[in-house]
């Protein structure tokens, strides 16, 4: 029997990325460098323009796996940043877990990479916790589509949601007059094709005023 829709809710959300790190981002390979790059960056503002606690992980960034990309640093540089030493489950890191914790928040969205492990294995972790779990699926990347399908399946039957950015952010904002906008300039800045229906719209504005 399928759950009933549950939506996602800015009060009750927590972001979590996860292990994009410069090394590891080399072996995305299901999509393109530039558009991984965007929706990542994308669900990262979102999570700035809904005032979302976010947390940061890195897996052995010592190592190979290498640091986490500056952009998100940049944008939250206040976040709990968990370094794990070692643990290539997230969940399987106290800190990670107490930071979760801390927020008082039950709906999890996260992205990071590779899907089928730095992102899957949290993700059913947190489940089996009794979480709600959202996994953004274009900005979490893999080897191959093969590899990609195959993680996506394992997590939908396991009551993980997948979802893309673009989702998320109409999801957690609800109606356009709460902050159209706000919304609009956001989705403009990642969306070419937006960006066009947004300067169409301003001009009527304008025209109006006129």
């Amino acid at each position: 029997m399928s759950k009933p829709y549950k939506k996602l809710s800015k009060d009750d959300a927590v972001l979590l990325l996860v292990d994009h790190q410069s090394g590891l981002i080399s072996l995305v390979q299901d999509f393109s460098p530039d558009d991984f790059k965007n929706s990542v960056i994308a669900l990262a503002d979102i999570g700035r323009f809904f005032q979302l606690p976010t947390i940061l992980t890195t897996s052995f960034d010592e190592g190979p796996n290498g640091p986490l990309v500056p952009e998100l640093v940049e944008r939250f540089p206040d976040a709990p940043f968990i370094h794990r030493p070692g643990q290539i489950n997230a969940w399987d890191n106290e800190d990670f877990v107490k930071a979760i914790q801390a927020t008082g928040r039950k709906q999890l969205i996260i992205a990071g990479v590779v899907t089928d492990v730095c992102v899957a294995f949290p993700a059913l972790s947190a489940i089996e916790a009794g979480y709600d779990v959202f996994v953004v699926t274009d900005a979490s990347g893999t080897f191959n589509t093969t590899v990609q399908q195959a993680a996506w399946q394992r997590m939908s039957a396991a009551g993980v949601q997948l979802m893309n950015w673009f989702s998320v952010a109409c999801e957690l904002h609800r109606d356009w007059r709460n902050d159209m906008q706000g919304l609009g300039t956001l989705l403009s800045n990642h969306l070419p094709n937006y960006r066009n229906l947004m300067t169409s719209f301003n001009m009527l504005q304008d025209a109006k005023k006129a």
